[in-house]
């Protein structure tokens, strides 16, 4: 007796079977180079977010600042700035070490790097925490120098780890204009401080228009 089978069936030969199976390699290809793309555009944006952050939080800020008189008998002038800076607001540890400072007057450009200099005594200046006339013997036209004012661990100078930290910065404006005098009445100076992540600090100073009465190292503020 002949059986009617009215269902629909399918066969699968060999090839079609080899196209499929190739389908699902490349598939899987694809799949692995859109994963293996969108973590590394992932990684990449969070890189360049952070560096962005860094350049705005990681800096110095200027608490105070005052300059030093230098009486030449003749005429007075201001060969030392010194600025107390702390840690900016949300700033993560900053090193003197890896800041430089970008120096502009109305006739001297200099960029200045740190050095560790010391008194007259071979004391350095992390250890000094007086006043900051006469260290500049070693420092060259671009260089600056420092010394700590209160260091919260008093192990971490010269790099600022903590809110509490202070320093003083000090440069002898008369070592960087190369002019034995420093900066006259009435001289503008502009000081852009730039920490390792780009973080930066700008302040500008106008010398006080009477220093006569002001003798040798005396403080004039700015």
């Amino acid at each position: 007796m002949f059986e009617d089978n009215e269902t629909d069936r399918g066969q699968v030969g060999i090839g079609t079977l080899i196209v499929f199976i190739a389908m699902v390699l490349v598939a899987a290809i694809a799949a692995g180079v859109l994963v293996n793309t969108a973590g590394f555009l992932q990684a990449t944006a969070e890189d360049a977010g952070q560096e962005s952050v860094d350049k705005v939080t990681n800096r110095l800020d200027v608490v105070s600042s005052h300059g030093l008189v230098n009486d030449t008998g003749s005429s007075k002038a201001v060969d030392s700035l010194n600025l107390t800076v702390r840690l900016a607001a949300g700033s993560g540890a900053v090193s003197l070490e890896d800041t430089t400072i970008k120096y502009v007057s109305d006739t001297t450009a200099r960029n200045l790097v740190y050095n560790d200099e010391t008194d007259s005594s071979g004391e350095t200046l992390q250890n000094v925490t007086q006043s900051a006339d006469g260290f500049s013997g070693g420092l060259n036209s671009t260089e600056y120098t420092a010394y700590s004012l209160d260091d919260a661990d008093d192990s971490s100078f010269p790099v600022l780890n903590g809110q509490a930290d202070r320093f003083e910065i000090v440069i002898n404006t008369s070592v960087v204009e190369q002019n034995g005098a420093g900066l006259s009445t009435g001289d503008s100076v502009e000081l852009d401080i730039t920490s390792r992540s780009g973080g930066s600090t700008q302040v500008i100073f106008t010398m006080p228009q009477q220093l006569a009465g002001q003798t040798d190292n005396d403080p004039v503020p700015l």
